[in-house]
């Protein structure tokens, strides 16, 4: 029997996405042999890559002045590329550290260059997300980067920034579950673990303008020209996420593309969040309402003893991972696209039960 899985990556994908894929598994496309085993230069494997990337196109409704490149490593590999390719001896990046992911940025970007944090959530208990006006900007900035979604502390960004400067952002735990604006964006990027396929890679949108001004002396494998030059096939791709992300990407087209998956998202995490607020305090959940994540629902018990003991009755009953990064403790359900509204109505009923029998 298939578990809810609520676990913050690798993501859940949905039954019948891995049931094609089940049946493809020991022959794709006639081929005799299994997508895993066959070359990315055949003809076979190109049409499933080229298709991969036309539908992330289609799906998330980046122009034709983005590339659309797929890069090993996943989102923390591009902490690194972000800073290298945008920055080299030219200007400095700012960074807002609203959490855990756009801290690990910063930290990684000032390893390479001049960056600098622009807005720091520490004070705030990382419990929001800046306005425009808060951050500060300062002279020779090439870009800001921002964390849509910090999956750990549970906040994510409402709106976008009105800041006149090229923006840089991570949406990995957010991916197409809500529009991009394109036009504040110089480079877009996700891990695909937690929405889209497998572990191993990240998705990325990198406007075709910022090419022309990247450092000629950086490695290959870490030079965005190169991937979109190569169309993501300069070396090995890492082909059976590339492949399950294509499948995913149809299904999500066929379900109503970002608006869909928006509507749904908010609707399982409505159904969490309406649990939480209608306990008496029982649950509690420390993010500013307004800069609640749809994606990643925190929350607390009232003692220790409590959450322990939710922790292993919610496994027993086939709810899997729901505890908290192991640097804040607590409670966390991620709501990713690949989960079933369904899962999100049984953790609630769920949750709604233990605190009735519990409290």
């Amino acid at each position: 029997m298939r578990v809810d899985n609520f676990g913050a990556g690798p993501c859940t994908l949905p039954l019948p996405v891995l049931e094609e894929a089940q049946e493809e598994f020991l022959d794709f496309a006639g081929s005799g042999m299994s997508v895993l085993e066959m070359s990315h230069r055949s003809d076979v494997y190109s049409a499933v890559h080229a298709e991969a990337l036309s539908l992330a196109r289609e799906v998330s409704g980046a122009p034709a002045h983005f590339e659309v490149v797929v890069i090993p490593g996943g989102a923390t590999m591009q902490f690194a590329m972000v800073p290298l390719n945008l920055l080299g001896n030219r200007g400095r990046g700012a960074y807002v550290a609203a959490g855990s992911w756009g801290v690990l940025a910063l930290g990684d970007a000032q390893r390479w260059g001049d960056s600098y944090c622009a807005w720091d959530g520490k004070p705030h208990g990382y419990t929001r997300m800046p306005v425009a006006e808060e951050v500060a900007i300062q002279p020779d900035t090439a870009y800001l980067h921002l964390t849509s979604n910090e999956t750990i502390g549970g906040i994510r960004m409402v709106e976008s920034l009105d800041v006149d400067l090229p923006q840089v952002c991570d949406m990995s735990s957010d991916f197409l579950a809500r529009p991009i604006d394109w036009d504040r964006y110089d480079l877009v990027y996700g891990g695909v673990q937690k929405n889209l396929a497998p572990a191993g890679m990240a998705l990325v949108f990198i406007r075709r303008s910022v090419l022309e001004n990247i450092s000629p002396v950086l490695p290959r494998m870490l030079d965005y020209r190169w991937y979109a030059e190569k169309d993501s096939l300069g070396n090995t791709p890492p082909v059976f996420p590339i492949y399950l992300m294509g499948k995913m990407l149809k299904r999500l087209r066929d379900l109503g593309g970002i608006p869909g998956l928006e509507e749904r998202t908010a609707r399982k995490a409505g159904l969490v969040y309406d649990v939480i607020d209608q306990s008496d305090g029982y649950y509690h959940n420390p993010v500013v309402r307004r800069y609640r994540s749809h994606t990643n629902v925190v929350f607390r018990l009232p003692t220790p003893e409590a959450e322990a003991r939710f922790l292993r009755e919610s496994q027993a009953a086939g709810l899997v991972g729901l505890r908290g990064h192991k640097s804040v403790g607590g409670c966390r359900a991620s709501l990713y696209a690949g989960l079933e509204v369904d899962s999100a109505a049984r953790l609630a009923s769920f949750m709604d039960d233990f605190r009735l029998n519990g409290a």
